[in-house]
């Protein structure tokens, strides 16, 4: 039968098809030696090691909030973490987060400073994030002692977690000239690009990231910014330029320091002449 002759079945469908869908769980995919698994939400949140635990300066709500969460090591057993490796944890938006093995596991025995996954309830969503259209949910890596830990370390909307090779290693186009001295700024700056940019960009196609433009191809930024403006643009993108849905965030010194902040435009300035 045609909806076309039955507006109301079909109008009926489609209400009972939106109350539905909110009912099922969310999953996690999950990428490592072991290969490829998925964990359930619901199952997430109702292990044994699951609890409420309280977020005093939660970096995407910029308040203090509490989320139902597991341990990560919890999540990542079984999948060959290595401190040497790097967990890529991508986005549903496209934001790729690429975190040293090192840093995840370095509370893996309950030490300062774990890493907790937190679960969206779904039947009680968390508040929309500030100036968006969605919530931080399903998944949202946060870190109740966040000493050490960049802004962009606590990606949200989280649909995968894989074991990758370092970001240097698996894309070596992102690296400075091996010929310069290891205390250049730009290798101050590489760091400062991997852990702050590639979570949104590409260097020389380099890069798991889809949310922003390659900042190298066709042209790197700092050959169509003036200096002072660059720096701006990254402070505050809005003051520079600004369109509907625009989605960079702005980069206080909280965020990246001066000091960084030199580093960084040192490693594009001298990505500029390495495509």
């Amino acid at each position: 039968m045609s909806g076309r002759f039955f507006p109301g079945l079909r109008c009926m469908a489609a209400a009972l098809l939106a109350l539905w869908l909110p009912l099922q769980a969310a999953t996690l995919q999950l990428e490592g030696a072991s290969g490829h698994t998925q964990l359930d939400g619901a199952a997430l949140a109702a292990h044994p090691q699951a609890r409420d635990i309280d977020i005093p300066a939660d970096v995407a709500y910029g308040r203090a909030m509490r989320y139902r969460a597991v341990p990560l090591a919890v999540v990542l057993a079984g999948l060959g973490l290595a401190p040497g490796d790097t967990l890529e944890v991508v986005a549903s938006d496209g934001f790729t987060a690429q975190l040293p093995g090192a840093l995840v596991l370095r509370a893996a025995h309950g030490g300062a400073g774990e890493p907790w996954l937190a679960i969206e309830p779904e039947q009680a969503p968390w508040p929309l994030l500030p100036g968006k259209q969605h919530t931080a949910g399903p998944f949202y890596l946060v870190w109740p002692q966040a000493q050490g830990v960049a802004s962009e370390q606590w990606p949200y909307a989280i649909g995968r977690l894989a074991v990758r090779e370092a970001p240097e290693r698996r894309w070596p186009q992102i690296t400075v000239a091996p010929s310069l001295p290891a205390n250049h700024p730009a290798r101050r700056g590489q760091a400062v690009f991997v852990t702050q940019c590639l979570v949104c960009h590409a260097m020389n196609g380099g890069g798991g990231a889809t949310m922003g433009p390659d900042l190298n191809r066709p042209l790197n930024p700092v050959e169509y910014f003036q200096p002072d403006a660059l720096r701006r643009l990254i402070r505050d993108p809005r003051s520079v330029r600004a369109w509907p849905g625009q989605a960079m965030p702005g980069f206080g010194a909280q965020q990246i320091s001066e000091a960084q902040l030199d580093d960084l435009l040192a490693y594009l300035a001298h990505m500029a002449r390495r495509r």
